[in-house]
């Protein structure tokens, strides 16, 4: 029999790494070696070893973000695979997943058995995409003139979470200019012409949280 494939819980509720730990422990080839309530902590047992897949939450409070953790965790030699099981379907949030190197993107409503082969999936050195997750990055590549940039991405969601410019400037790293910048290439995408006509499109569109 083939070695089980050796899991790490990643999420800040109690309650969901437990329901996950239920359905996981099913499975004969699975075995659920750690848990870590931040994603801090997730870095650190992954780059502990003895981790072969990673199921990661974005969000976890105030701290390090699911997607940095997931670019950390890419990083290590002999990295485990880390498969993002959030509950947000955003192209914002996919993006930066996949861009820090998740194997898979999955959604906390797939039904147990899809987890089961996602994970069984990114353990094997594929990718493993929700259907929904797919669709969404397929239509970005159909239209990419009209696609937002995860940069262009990274704004909105700022200016939807109330931020100014010069705020975005500072948490962005980036010059006042180049926010204005970064805006102007927004409306023309989505056809505005306006911060609140923006925020509301996007969040129409499921490109940013609402």
């Amino acid at each position: 029999m083939n070695a089980p494939i050796r899991l790490l819980l990643a999420d800040d509720h109690p309650v969901v790494r437990a329901g996950l730990r239920a359905v996981l422990d099913t499975e004969p080839d699975f075995a659920v070696v750690a848990e870590a309530a931040t994603a801090e902590l997730a870095v650190g047992r992954a780059a502990a070893g003895g981790v072969d897949v990673v199921l990661m939450d974005l969000q976890f409070g105030p701290g390090m973000h699911g997607s940095e953790a997931t670019a950390a965790i890419s990083a290590l030699r002999d990295a485990p695979r880390v498969l993002v099981l959030t509950t947000y379907d955003t192209d914002a949030d996919i993006l930066a997943a996949v861009e820090a190197g998740a194997a898979g993107y999955l959604l906390k409503d797939a039904p147990p058995e899809e987890l089961a082969a996602a994970v069984r999936t990114a353990a094997a050195g594929r990718s493993a995409l929700a259907p929904a997750v797919a669709h969404r990055l397929m239509d970005r590549m159909r239209m990419p003139s009209q696609a937002l940039t995860k940069r262009e991405l990274e704004v909105l969601q700022l200016v939807g979470d109330g931020l100014s410019n010069l705020q975005i400037s500072k948490e962005l790293f980036l010059s006042q200019a180049t926010v204005k910048s970064h805006l102007v290439h927004i409306y023309a995408k989505l056809g505005v012409d306006s911060r609140t006509s923006a925020v509301a499109t996007a969040r129409s569109r499921r490109l940013i949280r609402g």
